[in-house]
């Protein structure tokens, strides 16, 4: 199972810990990576340095001098969830090739799009009983790092690895009629997810997450589930498909 974490999620060291404790759970059941991003660590580094950084659709325009903070920030957190999972290794994407991309729009500068994933080195360390805690930091084509969007990141591990996927948010799952809780839509097929969007009640903040679960769908992910990291014990209930919102081809 490919575990996308990060957001609200890692706000606070007691959620963070008790997210990690839950992956470790998890890892009894079967064979876990995971896959970090870092908004809220990236935007404090940034500001403690006097570094402005924005966005343009979804995706932090990243400068060469933001970078450095992007990777060093990203780093220092991987080190960290590593050592909360437990019997894990923190890995970041420039680590033997593990996320290979190209410059996805020279207007956003140092953000990349995956073109490659070393499945082979995740598959040996799984094999070997150890977690792989994967930053989406990528290596470009030039050698240098690219800030890669976490949730792609996730989606296409999830496809080199052929495996199903839990994008843990802020959100119990997708809703036919938002807010309404009896509304959380169990299970979406590709098609009634893009009419949603079409009709307009998968909307705002939300789209770009089915978008980010379509997408892993295509890079050849069995299902994509999107759950909340915000409640206890919902983790390994996404993974058997009893939480969240599960969407399939």
């Amino acid at each position: 199972m490919i575990v996308k974490y990060g957001g609200n999620a890692m706000k606070s060291l007691e959620l963070r810990r008790a997210v990690a404790s839950e992956i470790a759970a998890l890892r009894s059941e079967m064979p876990v990576v995971v896959v970090h991003g870092g908004g809220p660590v990236i935007e404090r580094e940034l500001a403690a340095r006097g570094v402005t950084s924005g966005f343009r659709g979804g995706l932090r325009v990243t400068t060469p001098e933001a970078m450095d903070i992007v990777e060093m920030a990203l780093c220092q957190l991987n080190k960290q969830l590593s050592q909360d999972v437990g019997q894990a290794v923190g890995l970041m994407g420039r680590d033997s090739g593990l996320l290979r991309a190209e410059v996805l729009d020279p207007e956003l500068g140092r953000v990349g799009r995956v073109t490659g994933v070393n499945a082979d080195l995740l598959r040996t360390l799984l094999g070997a009983g150890i977690t792989p805690v994967l930053g989406c930091i990528a290596v470009g084509p030039d050698g240098d790092a690219l800030n890669v969007n976490a949730d792609t990141a996730a989606g296409a591990v999830a496809g080199a690895l052929h495996e199903g996927i839990v994008f843990l948010t802020d959100v119990d799952g997708v809703y036919r009629a938002f807010p309404d809780p009896a509304s959380r839509a169990a299970t979406l097929t590709r098609a009634e997810a893009e009419g949603g969007i079409a009709a307009g009640w998968i909307a705002g903040g939300m789209i770009p997450k089915v978008q980010a679960a379509l997408d892993a769908l295509d890079r050849g992910a069995p299902f994509a589930t999107i759950a909340s990291g915000m409640t206890a014990g919902v983790l390994a209930a996404a993974a058997r498909g009893e939480a969240g919102t599960r969407l399939i081809p």
